[in-house]
C-alpha cells in the first residue's frame, strides 16, 4: 500500500541551481539594502518596490515563466536557491512575492493567451504587483464557504460584490486574484466557484489597511461594491475557481517560505550566542539545525514534484504543517532563552528582532491555511475522513 512518506522522495539540488547560488549571493552583497536584523526578519513581508525591480532587471521575478512572456524559463529548483537565499538574507520581497509565487503560474496555467500576454511580461518586469483574494470576514479558513459574489451583466462583463480579509498589500498592489462565486449560494461548498483578476484602481474597490500588533499594516480587507468587471477578467472557465485554488495553494504552501520565516532571528542569536562564548545553548541550536535540514528536505521534495509538472497539494499541506510549527518555536525557544540570565547583556537589535517575531509568530500557522484544515487535508491523503 502506497503512503504519504512513500511520495516524498529524496531530492537533490542540481549543480546548475547550486551555481546560481552564487550568483545571488553576489547580487545581495551588492544590492541589499543596509537593515537592522528586526527589519530584515520581515523579509517576504517587507515591501520594497524598488528592490523587486532590481531583482527583475536581472530576470529573477517570474524566474520560471516562459522567455515567451517574458520570463527566465529557469526551473524549480533554481527557484528555490533564489528563495532560500533571499529569505535568508532578509531581503524585502513582498512586493513581486504574490505574483512570483503563483498569480504569474496560475495565469499561465489556467489564464487565457490573451491574459498571458498581458499580464506575465508585466509580472517580470516588476510592473505588475498582485494579491491573494480568498479569506472573507465570518468564513474562518473554510475558504469554500466565500459569498463574494460576481454576477452576469445584460450586456456582457460581470458585476463584483462583496469583501475580502487578511489580503496582504492590498494597498499597495495593482491586480487582486479573486475566488468569488458564480452561481449558487454557500451551501453549495466548492461547486459554482470561479477566479477574476480584479483591477484593483476600479471604481467601487476600497482597501481599508489592518494594523497588526507590531504597528505594521500588511494586511488589508477589501470591499467590492457593484465592481465593473470586463469578460476578460475571468480566469479559466466559469465554475472551475475551485480546481484552479487548489493547484495554486501548493504553491504556496510549498516553497522554503514555509521553514525560513524566522530564519533571521536564529542567525542573530547563534551570532550572539558566537560572541559571547556561549555554549550552554549550543545543544539548542544544534536540534534547529536537525530540523531545518530535514524541512529543507522535504521541501525540496515537493519542489521536485512541482519541477515534474505534479500538483503535490497534500505534500505541500504537510511540509507547511511542519514547517510553521519549527517557525513558531523559534521564537518561543530564543525568548525564554534570553530570560534564562538575566544578569546578560543582551543586544538590543537582537530584543527587538525576538520581540518582532514573538509578535506576528501566531501568523504563520494561520496564513495560507490554517493547521486544522491542513490536518483534515493530510488526514485525507492518508485515507483517515
Amino acid at each position: 500500500m502506497t503512503t504519504l512518506i512513500d511520495r516524498f522522495e529524496l531530492a537533490a539540488l542540481p549543480e546548475a541551481a547550486q551555481a546560481f547560488r552564487r550568483e545571488v549571493r553576489a547580487f545581495l552583497q551588492a544590492e541589499m539594502p543596509a537593515l537592522p536584523a528586526d527589519r530584515r526578519a520581515r523579509s517576504w513581508m517587507g515591501f520594497d518596490a524598488d528592490f523587486s525591480r532590481k531583482l527583475a532587471a536581472r530576470g529573477w521575478v517570474g524566474v520560471t515563466l516562459p522567455r515567451a512572456y517574458g520570463g527566465a524559463e529557469m526551473d524549480a529548483f533554481s527557484r528555490f536557491v533564489l528563495i532560500e537565499e533571499l529569505l535568508c538574507a532578509g531581503a524585502p520581497v513582498s512586493a513581486h512575492w504574490i505574483a512570483d509565487r503563483q498569480s504569474g503560474p496560475l495565469i499561465r496555467k489556467f489564464g487565457s493567451e490573451a491574459q498571458r500576454r498581458f499580464y506575465l511580461p508585466r509580472i517580470c518586469r516588476g510592473e505588475a504587483f498582485f494579491c491573494i483574494g480568498m479569506s472573507e470576514p465570518n468564513s474562518g479558513s473554510d475558504l469554500a464557504s466565500v459569498g463574494t459574489r460576481a454576477t452576469r451583466r445584460e450586456g456582457g462583463g460581470w458585476t463584483l460584490s462583496g469583501r475580502k480579509i487578511w489580503t496582504t498589500n492590498a494597498q499597495h498592489c495593482h491586480y487582486m486574484i479573486a475566488l468569488v462565486r458564480t452561481s449558487g449560494t454557500p451551501q453549495d461548498r466548492n461547486q459554482g466557484l470561479s477566479q477574476f483578476i480584479v483591477d484593483l484602481s476600479l471604481p467601487g474597490v476600497t482597501v481599508r489597511p489592518i494594523a497588526d500588533l507590531a504597528g505594521d499594516a500588511h494586511f488589508s480587507e477589501v470591499f467590492f461594491d457593484d465592481v465593473p468587471l470586463a469578460d476578460d477578467a475571468l480566469v479559466g472557465n466559469e465554475g472551475s475557481g475551485w480546481e484552479q485554488v487548489t493547484a495554486e495553494l501548493a504553491f504556496e504552501r510549498s516553497g522554503p517560505e514555509r521553514i525560513y520565516s524566522s530564519i533571521v532571528l536564529l542567525d542573530a542569536w547563534i551570532r550572539w550566542l558566537r560572541g559571547r562564548g556561549d555554549a550552554v545553548q549550543a545543544p539548542v541550536a544544534g536540534r534547529f539545525a536537525t530540523h531545518l535540514a530535514a524541512l529543507r528536505s522535504l521541501s525540496l521534495s515537493v519542489t521536485s514534484r512541482l519541477a515534474a509538472g505534479e500538483s503535490p497539494v497534500v505534500e505541500a499541506a504537510l511540509v507547511k504543517d511542519l514547517g510553521t510549527t519549527f517557525e513558531q518555536e523559534i521564537p518561543a525557544v530564543i525568548e525564554a532563552a534570553l530570560g534564562a540570565d538575566p544578569s546578560a547583556e543582551i543586544d538590543t537589535e537582537l530584543l527587538r528582532t525576538c520581540a518582532y517575531v514573538n509578535q506576528v509568530c501566531p501568523t504563520y500557522s494561520l496564513r495560507g491555511g490554517t493547521r486544522e484544515i491542513l490536518r483534515g487535508m493530510i488526514a485525507r491523503g492518508l485515507g483517515l475522513r
